[in-house]
Order: structure tokens, then C-alpha cells, then sequence
């Protein structure tokens, strides 16, 4: 049976909830919520995991702090023995319109630490991330304050659905893989 290892990055503590760099914590919340699992505290993360279509998922919730999710997904992928091809990292992008989500198979950092920390500790920039789209509204200097605000309300309107769709792509990464989950979804 193959493993994967689907994280979502955020920082730990109420302060950070309903934030836009905490959006991958939100999408693994509701696929905890979807399958009626809940998170238990792990070594350096919260973790669940559950079985789909033949394949076991560990979610993960770095309790690191984003600058340091490196040290908690590279302890997942050693603890569980899980393949770099198998890991998808969800995280928010600014340089993406809000809601916007694009699936990759590798790339930058772009300037996101939580990235440049896993790129550094896995010396790659060869894996799958998930990529949703927070916008880019704020004046030059603001941008720690935007991606730790709070979401607006226009963005609470349409913010649900695309962290189900978002749900979604995770899962379907690890049950049709990489290739066929951008090919469904990237663009939509």
C-alpha cells in the first residue's frame, strides 16, 4: 500500500487562525472534517490519517512555525518512509490571484519561507506543492501584515468552496496522482 504525506502550512496559535498564510492548515482541517477524523499531537506536527482508494494519508500540521516546517516534513517523510514524489505541500501564494489554485510537481520557493525551510532541509525543489492564491492587496513594506491578516469579507463569501476544491486536489494527488490532478483542476 503506498503513503502519502500531504502537508498544510501554517503557524500554530490562535492568532493565526483565519489567516491567508494559514490557508493550508484550513484545507487540511476539511479533509479531517470530510472523512470524520480528528488531529492528534505528533512530533513536531498535528497529525491524522486515514485510508482512500487503497492508499494511506498522513495529513500534517507543522507545529514548527512556518519558517521551520522543513524540520516536520522531513521527520514525516523519514518516520513513515515516505517517497519525495509522494509528499504534496499546500501553502498560500500572493503572487496568485485570491482563490486562484495551481498544482506543480517542483519550482522556487517564491520568496515563502515556509518553501525556501523545506527546499533547504530536502536539498530539493522537487515536489509536488499546492498553491492557492491569497492576492497581493497591500502597499510595498505591508506584505507580513497582509498574509497574517485576517480574511476580508468578499473573501469569506467564496472561501469555503475553494478550500473544498483545494480538498479535493489533495486527494486526488494521492489517488490519480500528480499528472491527471493538474490536468483536472489546475485552472478551474
Amino acid at each position: 500500500m503506498s503513503k502519502f504525506l500531504i502537508v498544510g502550512l501554517g503557524n500554530i496559535g490562535e492568532e493565526y487562525e483565519n489567516t491567508r498564510h494559514n490557508i493550508g492548515f484550513a484545507i487540511l482541517d476539511s479533509i479531517v472534517k470530510e472523512h470524520n477524523l480528528k488531529f492528534a499531537t505528533g512530533r513536531l506536527a498535528s497529525v491524522a490519517e486515514y485510508k482512500l482508494k487503497g492508499r494511506t494519508i498522513i495529513l500534517i500540521k507543522p507545529s514548527t512555525y512556518m519558517n521551520l516546517s522543513g524540520k516536520a516534513v522531513n521527520y514525516w517523510l523519514q518516520a513513515e518512509r515516505i517517497n519525495k514524489e509522494n509528499l504534496l505541500v499546500i501553502t498560500d501564494d500572493i503572487a496568485l490571484p485570491f482563490g486562484t489554485l495551481r498544482m506543480k510537481g517542483k519550482g522556487s520557493d517564491g520568496g515563502h519561507n515556509g518553501l525556501r525551510n523545506i527546499q533547504e532541509i530536502l536539498n530539493t525543489a522537487e515536489y509536488a506543492r499546492l498553491r492557492f492564491g491569497v492576492g497581493n492587496e497591500f502597499s510595498t513594506g505591508r506584505q507580513v501584515d497582509y498574509v497574517l491578516g485576517k480574511w476580508n469579507e468578499e473573501e469569506r463569501k467564496i472561501l469555503l468552496p475553494r478550500v473544498q476544491l483545494a480538498s479535493e486536489m489533495a486527494q486526488n494527488f494521492a489517488t490519480i496522482g500528480l499528472q491527471l490532478t493538474m490536468t483536472n483542476f489546475n485552472n478551474k
